[in-house]
């Protein structure tokens, strides 16, 4: 409260006196000892009021203690029960979470880790991932400014994200690991990795590449095989000892018939094996019986050339050829599709063969396209002609409808540059990308598409795409969101057949450890994307006969349907519109595989660093009664004092209301009980 406050109030009390004094002193009926009760009455309430105008504020200070938190952070992967670990984990929760010495020091959380981060203590040990990125990047942030020490109760074997032992460094408090799992060597041989391209084509040979390893001390003969069905359709000796713990088998396969064909490579277990598991990798390839040939024309050189012809080419089903405008029209013919690279006058020939055969073509505009003979030569759009460039950024249009798209972080990419000017279409066309200029949102296209006269076209109005590749790396380390993009567009620009009103998107087949997501758009009769539609999914698994019908969901500008619960196994479906007698059938295969089956040991020497690197110490679960004292006594850990400074002002005090009330009641009652009213 400030001099000036207390000035105030004193000066209300001098007021509030006079004029009681005034009232029951000056010329009043009211005499004796009742008149100073009077005067003392009304000295109260006039007093409060004008103590209510001031409204003086005061401080209230009060103190009170923080706990420390514990943090229980509890590897919920299938890798726990598979080491025979699940029932030591629940009987080690139990005994901290039941410890009330523990709860009466720390404020205990659970968390528990495996395909995501959740804070639950429920835990049934069936993730199908180990996933430590989500728990050292979410959990550094929440007890940033806290003591939190982490009780890390794992087998330390991590199957996704980045090496925990260097994101561990970001959590900056000690780390406690409790070790699961035996931490005896055995001996044991394994397929580490198994690399084979997704798509083969019919009278090929497709490659495969295994990684095989063993860890022991002997020396051991085993054989490599691998199974179509119960046929062995290729074998190798194999021997390897200590000094030479692995081997790279490199072998090919015919592609004899169109359609998936599953095999199972196996290396053979030597004596005594404990974890045979990891003996065995399933894997699969689809055999197509067409490959698109893509003609990228241009008669200059340009990055954009490069990048276009590696991502059309990252799929096997395609291949791509940069070529001049004389060279194309000499093998016109083996193509099925042209990318018209920022035409000019000697494109001529080209247009016109393009127009008297109606082939598809995808055309890239930018600075170095004539305008004066697109204008004259495209019937279909024109450009507006200016002689100015600008730097433009993609914005995806959401509503687009041809075909599925996902946005791959476009407002991240590098601005392309494109031509200054309007473009004007004299047919309907499609937004798939518009042009975004700085922070401002346009409606004008960057990437648009239009089918016209059974013939499909699209148009990009910037160059510079290789750069969008490039940081697509940049941001996944992986070309695939990019190449996934420009193969979808690809495709449907290779593509003449009707749209479907219903669409299904969906692999042949998928790997057991992976996420099944089955994508589908429905359009209504103007062929625009209908949201009010109800989809369903009929699976149904042609080993066992069993069907299950699955709902979609509506996400984004698609119908989704999560189908990672159905087990290893061949199956067909229908996916139906329930409003409309319309449906789509397909077939799929799901490859058994589980990598949370191959660890056989605790990873003992990466837990132990972290330990050390967080000044925290590591346990065996089977040897964890000092664990509890150690905490108790640790003095890192105490509780803190904090205080709570409130400023409170007068006029939130209730009581003083209540005391106006008293006050004025009281003197009113005095007065008409002595017959002053």
């Amino acid at each position: 409260m400030t001099a000036l406050t207390i000035l105030y109030i004193v000066i209300a009390g001098i007021i509030a006196l006079f004029l009681a004094l005034f009232l029951y002193k000056y010329k009043s009926k009211a005499t004796g000892p009742l008149s100073f009760l009077y005067v003392f009455l009304r000295f109260v309430a006039i007093f409060s009021i004008l103590l209510l105008i001031i409204n003086p504020k005061f401080e209230s200070i009060s103190f009170y203690k923080e706990k420390p938190n514990l943090i229980l952070a509890i590897d919920n992967s299938s890798s726990i029960k598979h080491l025979k670990q699940d029932t030591n984990v629940l009987r080690f929760l139990d005994s901290i979470k039941n410890n009330k010495a523990l709860n009466d020091k720390f404020n205990i959380e659970t968390y528990q880790f495996g395909n995501t981060l959740k804070s639950t203590d429920t835990i049934d040990f069936s993730d199908s991932e180990t996933n430590m990125d989500d728990l050292f990047g979410e959990l550094p942030q929440i007890y940033n400014n806290d003591i939190a020490p982490m009780l890390l109760i794992t087998d330390g074997n991590q199957t996704f994200g980045n090496d925990y032992q260097y994101t561990a460094l970001n959590y900056k408090h000690p780390i406690y690991p409790i070790i699961l799992g035996d931490t005896v060597t055995y001996t044991d041989v394994s397929i580490k990795r198994l690399n084979v391209n997704r798509y083969a084509f019919l009278k090929n040979k497709f490659p495969v590449e295994c990684f095989v390893a063993y860890n022991g001390n002997g020396t051991v003969n085993s054989r490599f095989e691998v199974y179509s069905g119960n046929n062995v359709v290729f074998s190798k000796p194999v021997r390897l000892s200590k000094n030479n713990n692995s081997e790279i088998i490199n072998f090919t396969l015919p592609a004899d018939y169109v359609g998936v064909h599953s095999y199972k490579a196996s290396i053979v277990p030597i004596a005594n094996e404990k974890n045979i598991v990891n003996n065995t990798r399933f894997f699969a390839v689809e055999v197509i019986d067409q490959k698109t040939n893509v003609a990228i024309v241009s008669d200059f050189p340009h990055p954009d050339l490069g990048a276009l012809k590696k991502s059309i080419e990252s799929n096997e089903q395609r291949s791509a050829s940069i070529l001049n405008t004389k060279d194309y029209l000499s093998q016109k013919n083996d193509f099925q599709l042209v990318i018209l690279y920022q035409p000019n006058a000697k494109f001529k020939q080209v247009f016109e063969s393009l127009n008297s055969e109606k082939s598809n073509w995808f055309m890239v505009v930018g600075k170095d396209t004539d305008l004066n003979f697109l204008n004259s030569n495209e019937s279909y759009f024109s450009e507006e002609i200016t002689n100015q460039t600008e730097d433009v950024q993609a914005e995806l249009n959401t509503g687009y409808s041809p075909f599925i798209v996902d946005d791959i972080n476009f407002g991240a990419f590098p601005p392309l540059k494109s031509n200054f000017g309007d473009v004007t279409f004299t047919i309907p066309y499609e937004t798939l990308l518009y042009k975004r200029l700085s922070s401002n949102s346009t409606t004008k296209p960057l990437l648009a598409t239009f089918e016209v006269n059974n013939r499909r076209e699209a148009v990009l109005f910037g160059e510079g795409i290789w750069q969008w590749r490039a940081q697509s790396f940049l941001n996944t380390q992986s070309f695939s969101g990019f190449d996934t993009f420009l193969g979808k567009l690809i495709q449907y620009l290779s593509n003449n057949k009707r749209k479907n009103r219903l669409d299904v998107d969906y692999k042949s087949f998928y790997n057991g450890n992976n996420g099944i997501t089955i994508r589908a758009e429905f359009f209504d009769k103007n062929y625009n994307f209908d949201d009010r539609e109800e989809l369903t999914i009929t699976v149904k698994d042609s080993i066992s006969e069993k069907s299950q019908t699955f709902p979609f969901i509506l996400k984004n500008n698609s119908y989704q349907v999560d189908l990672s619960s159905l087990p290893a196994s061949d199956y067909s479906f229908e996916v139906r519109a329930t409003h409309e007698n319309i449906s789509q059938f397909g077939k799929f295969k799901i490859l058994e595989y589980n990598v949370e089956q191959q660890f056989l040991n605790a990873n003992v020497t990466k837990l132990q660093q972290v330990a050390t690197n967080s000044n925290g110490t590591a346990y065996f679960i089977g040897n964890t009664k000092s664990l509890t004292d150690n905490l108790l006594k640790d003095n890192r850990y105490m509780a803190i004092q904090k205080k709570n400074k409130r400023t409170i002002p007068l006029i939130d005090w209730k009581y003083l209301l209540f005391i106006i009330a008293i006050s004025l009641s009281a003197e009113w009652f005095l007065r008409k009980y002595n017959g002053l009213i």
